[in-house]
């Protein structure tokens, strides 16, 4: 006779794509994961009545991986302006959508410089750098329609 389901024995294997959003992964290495992205995929498993329909949201790659680099970017200069390993860097959000947000490279300075207040080396340098870096990419907060 069968075992019922949830009874004893081995647990059957999930699908790739079943993984929930915050589970483990192969892969070895800092993981990245946008609000706004995170968000999206967790909205359509919410609420009774969801399962009925899959909704897509469509986020700008090129975008993404701009966003990508730029967090790989921050991290190693966090890691030289603290002297520090990865795992050691003190708890900081540099929340780039809220830089985009503000009127001036001046308020994006001042906030960031603000962020890195702990930071015993010079920070002018990294701030100069990052700001130049962020000048025309778009927030990720509003997902392209295709």
């Amino acid at each position: 006779m069968a075992e019922p389901r949830g009874g004893p024995g081995p647990p059957p294997a999930p699908a790739a794509a079943a993984a929930p959003p915050g589970a483990p992964h192969a892969q070895a290495g800092p993981r990245v994961c946008f609000a706004a992205a995170a968000a999206a995929a967790a909205a359509p498993e919410e609420g009774p009545g969801r399962g009925r329909g899959k909704v897509t949201v469509r986020y700008d790659r090129r975008e993404l991986r701009k966003r990508l680099h730029l967090e790989e970017w921050i991290l190693a200069q966090l890691t030289a302006l603290y002297d520090c390993r990865e795992e050691e860097i003190p708890e900081l959000e540099i929340d780039v959508d809220e830089l985009l947000d503000m009127e001036s490279d001046g308020a994006r300075s001042a906030r960031v410089q603000e962020i890195l207040v702990d930071c015993y080396k010079p920070t002018e340098a990294f701030v100069g750098d990052l700001l130049e870096k962020i000048r025309g990419m778009q927030k990720l907060n509003t997902p392209q329609k295709k």
